[in-house]
């Protein structure tokens, strides 16, 4: 199997090169999926080769063998994400310097592979004011009490709430390090709602987790409203995650050419990418040439995960692939910041991050004057004004407080909380229809969610996701298209208590805590 160089490199734990009084250690991490290491057939440092008979290597399972006992055994697992560590006894510690490190060996199902790296030397020595950490179970009760006796003597604080959950810690593993405890955040629910979707099909209760007073309410108020005209149709109408590497040439017409070999090489670059994952599949590379600079923007559907590391994987592969394959690369980056991960971009507003979802309702005067006491022409009209506001500030959003409810839903449902930067996009538009009703639609064009891995399964989030049967895989349109229906029900609550006046008076009723 064919691994580019720049891939096979990240196999290296960089920073693990370490004197350890007796000798030296550093390791191999598996990043790339479940292997057998068959035989290490050659370790070098600084170009001289290390002595078998001094060479032992620590397992993923604990297990420590010397190199001629590991490699008649034939067949160690190596599971994707577990680390292999290379001891070498009785040697004199490396000086404070750069290395060239080289180690040779087999694995199933990759064939020999050799990789070369550069690390600098550490001293292995304990750090007092270090937080504490486990190698063998950092998310054991013994360890998690270390840390927070060690939080409290620094801080001269008492942790008392944070400590207490109800999870286990050991399920963690991969959201969280240091873990001391939680935070609580108040989750209120709102509905049933009405949401006529193409995958979120009938009547929801809706979770929302904030400490702001008056959100829940105001929420279930819109709902309310929305119930009495039918519900909300919601459609998610594109999906894309995004990794944009850049390459650095001579000149601009290195950079041109170079893009129309990417144009002409797709599908080795799409096999290369598709090859790291079951799930993500690269639909179409965007491209964008500045000065000499060659900017790819890589665009995946990613299943029902968020996406962002899964599709850093498959960029990281291709990229791999194009550097041993083209000539004439300067430089390369695997990350532009034009992919504006975690930031609100203009170009994700036009080419969609995570999933573009429409959600509109048309919504009857009646009903209007019934529950928020407003005409639809004072929507209307307000919403245009607001529009001159929306220009002036060159803000994002055309509407009033969508990241409300999505900030609500994705702490509520274990969503990374910073991907709201992007989700907080949102085009609002509105129109009074021929019999005087309300037409109201609201456009999210980053909304970024999963409901599969990441945060998603760990206790409460996992529950809130339950309660609207979104937990799981082929859930996550359905996820979106109710969290674009919420949205719309709070544009339709706050856009009613500003042009009727009522907006103070909520937020004194319900909102003071003080």
């Amino acid at each position: 199997m064919f691994i580019p160089s720049i891939l096979l490199k990240q196999l290296y734990n960089r920073g693990s090169l370490t004197n350890m009084g007796s000798g030296v250690r550093f390791s191999l991490k598996n990043r790339l999926k479940d292997a057998i290491v068959q035989e290490v057939s050659e370790i070098r440092i600084g170009g001289k080769e290390v002595p078998r008979d001094k060479i032992f290597l620590q397992l993923a399972d604990g297990q420590t063998l010397p190199l001629a006992e590991f490699n008649s055994m034939g067949s160690h697992d190596f599971p994707l994400k577990s680390s292999l560590f290379v001891h070498i006894e009785q040697c004199q510690p490396l000086p404070q310097q750069k290395h060239k490190i080289l180690v040779s060996f087999k694995a199933s199902p990759f064939g020999t592979l050799k990789l070369e790296v550069e690390d600098v030397v550490t001293e292995n020595k304990v750090d007092h004011n270090k937080v504490p950490r486990s190698d063998t179970d950092d998310y054991g009760e013994e360890i998690i009490q270390a840390r927070q006796r060690f939080f409290e003597q620094f801080s001269d604080a008492k942790i008392n709430h944070v400590g207490k959950y109800s999870i286990d810690p050991h399920s963690l593993q991969g959201n969280i390090e240091h873990f001391i405890g939680v935070a609580q955040v108040p989750i209120g629910i709102a509905g049933p709602f009405r949401i006529n979707g193409e995958h979120a099909q009938g009547d929801f209760m809706v979770p929302l987790a904030t400490t702001e007073g008056t959100l829940v309410a105001s929420y279930n108020r819109g709902m309310k409203l929305f119930n009495m005209s039918g519900g909300v149709k919601s459609t998610v109408v594109d999906d894309a995650m995004q990794r944009a590497p850049v390459f650095v040439f001579d000149d601009a017409r290195g950079a041109r050419d170079f893009v129309q070999w990417i144009r002409e090489n797709l599908d080795s670059i799409r096999h290369e990418a598709e090859a790291t994952s079951s799930v993500a599949k690269l639909t179409y590379i965007d491209h964008f040439l500045s000065n000499k600079f060659a900017f790819l923007r890589f665009n995946f559907r990613t299943g029902d995960a968020a996406g962002q590391n899964m599709v850093g994987r498959a960029t990281f592969a291709a990229c791999g692939w194009i550097l041993d394959h083209y000539k004439g690369i300067r430089n390369f980056y695997l990350e532009s910041n034009f992919a504006t991960d975690k930031k609100a971009s203009q170009i994700n507003i036009m080419r969609t991050r995570g999933k573009r979802v429409v959600s509109e309702i048309t919504i009857k005067r009646e009903h209007l004057l019934q529950v928020m006491r407003v005409e639809p022409k004072q929507i209307d009209y307000h919403g245009r004004v607001a529009g001159v506001g929306s220009f002036l500030s060159g803000v994002n959003n055309t509407g009033l407080h969508s990241p409300n409810g999505i900030t609500a839903m994705f702490i509520a449902t274990g969503q990374d909380v910073a991907n709201v930067s992007e989700s907080s996009a949102g085009i609002l538009y509105s129109e009074l229809t021929d019999d005087g009703d309300l037409y109201l639609s609201l456009t999210i064009p980053s909304l970024i969610v999963a409901t599969y891995g990441g945060g998603t399964g760990i206790g409460t989030q996992r529950e809130c996701l339950e309660l609207m049967d979104c937990y799981g895989r082929d859930r996550v349109y359905k996820f979106a298209e109710i969290v674009g229906a919420v949205a719309l029900a709070g544009e339709i609550s706050l856009a009613s208590a500003i042009s009727s006046a009522d907006w103070v008076s909520s937020h004194e009723q319900y909102g003071r805590n003080r």
